[in-house]
């Protein structure tokens, strides 16, 4: 365990972001636009890139616990590190092009952006359960400002309202449990807690059951699982497309990031046999049931939600719900295998919805129409950036050679290697649903005649970062050996 002073040189990435911060708001003073140029932006993205480039240097330092305990660093807290900070630095350069946030106050739409990162950068590291609040309060409170911020979208309003009032409730739902928890353990470090519970006797199962089950509610707000996912639709349409974006991405991380830290570091213990983890004292609960039960509905309810969309970004939602149910089936494995299958599969999830949501940008800053009526005929309007889109399309359902076949495999495999069949056949049967509405867009694109003959003309900026983004969609679908091993290494966790 470090004091603060040595802890100091675990937290560059963090330091990097707040000077950034700092920086961002004397650049929208000193100007926002000069000459076309997005002086805000430029300083955001390049403290952004700067703390992404830093990053890669925590991986070379060995795992332990910092500021007295209350951060961990470790391959998995550096994982999430770069997944935010490569979340934030797309988006940041999207905003600077998009007609969606090219008229709002930049210095603080950057500087709030930049303040959600460093919460989600304390969320994936935090080991104690008061920093769990507070970081994931910074996270929240800055998301509901942003998903309202653009007054010329009808619904940003109504989209910030719903968001701030079903994110309230299940905080305070959160907190109750984390109370719960500290009440029963007398600890808020999550090393502590565990000891605590390894040393509980027989009736305290209904209170710590209750308590997971709280946090658990939180959490599952925040990567949109059912029965917890209703303001994702309408939060997703409201908002900003590049802030859509981000929350599709970057907020699903958090809360698996969150799920994993709390659950793994405070109710289950290795067990002996490699790679399986056990609960720890007398709790005695099948959480894996209960997981792969959620898991199974929260992917069933998503997919058959979004069958009947007609709005790309809602359409795009309800497949995150599903996608999470995907995410949940490793989470509930309790394994380090499944641990793996779920970063690997975030990674191309990172990539291939990003790209998708890039092309809705790219549509509603051309025609200001995101439905999917808007993408009939794109193949003969904009062919380069139709492709792309059917590619993602192809990733995001699963199909070869794409990163979201070898995404989907190492978590079905994962779950058949535990002998959950039955949650495997839900799956699969659900990537075939899936099938039918992604396959909606691909007809309009490819098969449908466009509504207006003209072509569209796609900022440069979006179309060079569309390849960048679909190289890993195509590598990682045909040479996948060293995302493995990078996966591997990264679910480890201090403990």
């Amino acid at each position: 365990m470090l004091d603060n002073l040595q802890s100091l040189s675990y937290f560059v990435p963090e330091l990097i972001l707040t000077v950034t911060i700092l920086l961002v708001i004397l650049a929208d003073v000193l100007g926002t636009e000069r000459g076309g140029w997005d002086l805000p932006g430029s300083t955001a993205f390049a403290g952004v890139a700067l703390a992404f480039l830093a990053h890669f240097w925590l991986y070379a330092k060995p795992a332990t616990v910092l500021f007295n305990g209350m951060i961990a660093h470790d391959p998995f807290s550096a994982f999430f590190r770069g997944f935010f900070l490569l979340s934030t630095l797309v988006v940041t350069l999207v905003s600077m092009f998009s007609k969606e946030i090219i008229t709002l106050k930049k210095g603080e739409f950057y500087a709030i952006l930049l303040s959600i990162c460093i919460g989600m950068c304390l969320v994936a590291s935090s080991q104690d359960l008061v920093m769990v609040y507070l970081a994931l309060e910074l996270m929240s409170i800055g998301s509901y400002v942003l998903s309202g911020f653009s007054r010329q979208i009808g619904k940003s309003d109504e989209a910030a309202l719903k968001f701030v009032l079903y994110g309230g409730v299940s905080t305070a739902i959160l907190l109750f449990g984390l109370t719960l928890l500290y009440g029963l353990t007398g600890a808020t470090g999550f090393s502590a807690v565990r000891e605590a519970l390894q040393q509980t006797g027989k009736g305290v199962d209904l209170v710590a059951y209750t308590a997971f089950v709280l946090i658990f509610v939180g959490v599952g707000y925040k990567i949109a699982a059912v029965p917890f996912h209703f303001w994702a639709p309408d939060v997703y349409e409201g908002s900003p497309t590049p802030i859509t974006a981000f929350l599709s991405v970057a907020s699903k991380g958090t809360g698996f990031a969150l799920l994993i830290r709390v659950f793994f570091s405070t109710l289950l213990t290795p067990s002996g046999v490699k790679g399986l983890w056990m609960e720890v004292g007398s709790i005695h609960i099948d959480w894996t049931f209960h997981l792969a039960l959620l898991s199974a509905i929260t992917m069933t309810l998503g997919n058959l939600g979004a069958i009947p969309q007609m709005n790309l970004k809602r359409l795009l939602a309800y497949s995150g719900i599903a996608h999470a149910g995907y995410l949940l089936m490793g989470v509930c494995l309790l394994t380090d295998r499944g641990l793996e299958a779920v970063i690997f599969y975030l990674v191309t999830y990172l990539f291939t919805n990003l790209a998708a949501f890039l092309v809705v940008i790219a549509m509603v800053d051309a025609q200001e129409d995101d439905r999917i009526s808007g993408v009939r005929g794109l193949w003969a309007r904009a062919p380069y950036t139709a492709l792309i889109m059917g590619l993602c399309l192809f990733s995001l359902i699963g199909l070869p050679p794409t990163a979201g076949f070898v995404g989907k495999y190492y978590i079905f495999m994962a779950v058949l290697r535990e002998k959950l069949y039955w949650l495997v056949i839900v799956g699969a049967l659900n990537t075939v649903v899936s099938l039918y509405y992604y396959a909606r867009i691909v007809k309009a694109m490819f098969l449908e005649p466009p509504s207006v003959e003209e072509r569209i003309r796609v900022n440069p900026v979006y179309l060079t970062l569309l390849g960048l983004l679909t190289v890993p969609i195509l590598y990682f679908g045909i040479w996948w050996d060293p995302l493995v091993r990078y996966a591997q290494y990264c679910a480890a966790l201090v403990r």
